[in-house]
């Protein structure tokens, strides 16, 4: 069964065309009737609509016959923006291959590199494809160059496209069933399924998006264990993304789906985790490392009335967006709230948009800051992430900020001003 599934993402730099190829790819196999397509169709959050940008993984399944034989192809968007990066790395996870995505107007920008060498880390294979070639400004030579110097690919391994018009998306399905692996793993062996996603749903209570690595959910497994909370459930159902949610008597090794836990205790469920069956004898699956966040700010309901809610919403938004660090807090001003740590500041911005437009709540949100590391006189050390909480004077012996090595690819023509850039924000080159 396996040889005949195709996990894949599209990675790209933020405003590529990664949502409208994904639009034309669900069109093309006949996923979704075309009447029913809106522009970017798997980006589902209000917020991701307004800003024109994706923000949260979105999964569906495809069928597609090439060659007289039909394929199941798992398509996982990713988002571009750097502040999103983890959403791309857990999806990447779930996935044997990635369509690299580059505009022909802008060629190879930030993002592009760090999510390429993202995939290439992780063992997946590239498919290089140039879009926006019927746009009158269009670089193509220049792109396709960029790309092969870049990445090391032959010029005829690229395909150019249109994911506005169509043009040649046939052959990006065609490539992806050529070149991109079936997925590993035994259906004969113990359930192992990774958690990549997960949200809430009123009716289902946390829905756990999963990849099947070994084994096979089946009517039989009434009773489910997440691994590493060693939290036991019977979920409600399981199938997969069409791109809404479809029921299934079985999910096979290789496969991606979902399962309706039916659990409303969100407290012990987590992306990276494992499901098997209770009693299994099986290790987890290794997961995911943790995101370090590198902004830092206090929320808070803009009234305490509203904490309760302010609470479950927090929470909720929590279990769908895996890279929030937060703890509770209190504030003699504001009251309670929570100390959250966040990728960036379009994260904590997107944060408190899905904040008032999903969940109804209005909040209050301190000045963002970094956080700084507290050298003592008396050699101890503390990681501060708020002014306040800073020792007195006296007894710091020096304060450290965080720093970062870079690799800067930039045109020789902008060499000196890059320089001179570097140097205004306090590093060397």
């Amino acid at each position: 069964m396996t040889i005949n599934i195709r996990n894949f993402a599209i990675i790209a730099h933020i405003d590529h065309g990664k949502s409208t190829l994904a639009d034309r790819l669900l069109e093309i196999t006949k996923t979704v009737e075309k009447r029913k397509i809106k522009e970017q169709f798997l980006d589902n959050l209000e917020v991701e609509r307004e800003r024109g940008v994706t923000i949260k993984l979105q999964t569906v399944r495809m069928k597609w016959k090439e060659a007289g034989k039909e394929y199941i192809l798992n398509l996982i968007d990713t988002p571009g923006h750097i502040d999103f990066y983890y959403e791309v790395s857990r999806a990447l996870a779930a996935c044997e291959g990635a369509l690299l995505l580059v505009d022909a107007t802008q060629g190879i920008q930030a993002q592009t590199i760090n999510h390429a060498l993202k995939a290439l880390t992780q063992g997946l294979t590239l498919i290089p494809v140039i879009n926006k070639i019927d746009l009158p400004y269009a670089q193509i030579e220049e792109t396709a160059n960029q790309i092969c110097t870049t990445f090391g690919f032959a010029k005829d391994e690229i395909i150019y496209i249109s994911a506005k018009t169509g043009e040649n998306v046939e052959k990006v399905l065609q490539k992806i069933v050529e070149k991109i692996p079936p997925p590993k793993g035994n259906n004969a062996l113990p359930l192992q399924a990774l958690v990549f996603d997960s949200f809430y749903d009123p009716h289902k209570g946390v829905v756990l998006l999963i990849k099947v690595e070994n084994g096979e959910l089946k009517d039989n497994n009434r009773r489910l264990i997440l691994l590493r909370k060693n939290k036991i459930f019977t979920p409600l159902e399981w199938g997969y993304l069409l791109p809404s949610m479809t029921p299934q008597k079985s999910l096979l090794t290789g496969e991606v789906g979902y399962i309706a836990t039916g659990c409303k205790d969100i407290q012990n469920i987590r992306v990276g985790d494992t499901v098997s069956c209770e009693g299994e004898k099986i290790s987890p699956l290794p997961g995911y490392k943790p995101p370090t966040p590198m902004v830092f700010a206090d929320i808070f309901p803009l009234t305490q009335e509203e904490f309760l809610n302010f609470k479950k919403a927090f929470e909720k938004l929590a279990l769908n967006d895996a890279a929030i660090q937060f703890n509770f807090t209190s504030h003699p001003s504001l009251g309670r709230g929570y100390k959250c740590g966040f990728l960036g500041i379009f994260h904590l911005e997107v944060v408190k948009e899905r904040l008032e437009k999903e969940f109804n709540i209005d909040t209050l949100i301190t000045a963002p800051s970094v956080s700084y590391k507290i050298v003592l006189k008396s050699k101890k050390s503390t990681i501060v992430e708020n002014p306040q909480d800073l020792p007195e004077v006296g007894l710091i012996d020096h304060i450290e900020e965080p720093w970062v090595i870079a690799e800067i690819i930039t045109p020789y023509q902008s060499f000196g001003q890059i320089v001179q850039l570097v140097a205004e924000k306090r590093g060397s080159v």
